[in-house]
């Protein structure tokens, strides 16, 4: 564990105030899930909580069923980076923290479809490898945005963009009941 020099007191509340420096290196924003933890020493770690990461190891089964379904590049994020991907460049985009763009697409929680030169980047190193088409498509849970399906295309082929947005955004409904159950 990194130690940060900076030290905070309790209040009479029990609330302690997370230094601004580490809630924007860690992007934590307000009214942002903590869990809370105590180790094996006696130390209490605060994580930022996801819900969509108690699914994790499903997600790579999601992404490569819409890959082969759709034919397209297929990514899932939670509301910081992406959590699994199919198709072409994968490697390029796991565990990436995800581009200011695409979590405004999670909190719009709305289906954006951008082609040509309106694609949004994806993730925060400058990435539009070749992207036509993208269809992104929010998940959340509780009323809570916690993610989003992208489907990425090297051109706006009629196909996708006429199946693309519903199969996304049904992958996205069918992420958000099982976190829900």
């Amino acid at each position: 564990m990194k130690a940060t020099g900076i030290v905070r007191r309790i209040d009479d509340l029990g609330r302690v105030v997370i230094p601004k420096e580490i809630r924007r290196r860690l992007r934590i924003r307000e009214n942002d899930p903590l869990e809370i933890f105590v180790d094996s020493s006696d130390g209490i770690i605060f994580k930022k909580y996801s819900p969509i990461f108690g699914l994790g190891d499903q997600f790579p089964e999601y992404a490569a069923a819409l890959h082969r379904s759709l034919g397209c590049s297929v990514l899932i994020c939670d509301r910081d980076i992406i959590l699994a991907a199919a198709g072409s460049n994968k490697n390029h985009y796991m565990e990436k923290a995800i581009h200011a763009d695409i979590e405004k697409v999670i909190v719009d929680r709305s289906t954006a479809v951008c082609q040509n030169k309106d694609v949004l980047n994806i993730i925060t190193e400058s990435d539009n490898a070749g992207h036509a088409l993208q269809i992104i498509a929010p998940i959340w849970t509780d009323g809570d945005p916690v993610g989003a399906i992208i489907l990425l295309s090297g051109e706006p082929k009629a196909e996708l963009l006429e199946h693309g947005p519903k199969s996304a955004e049904m992958m996205a409904g069918l992420l958000s009941r099982l976190m829900s159950d």
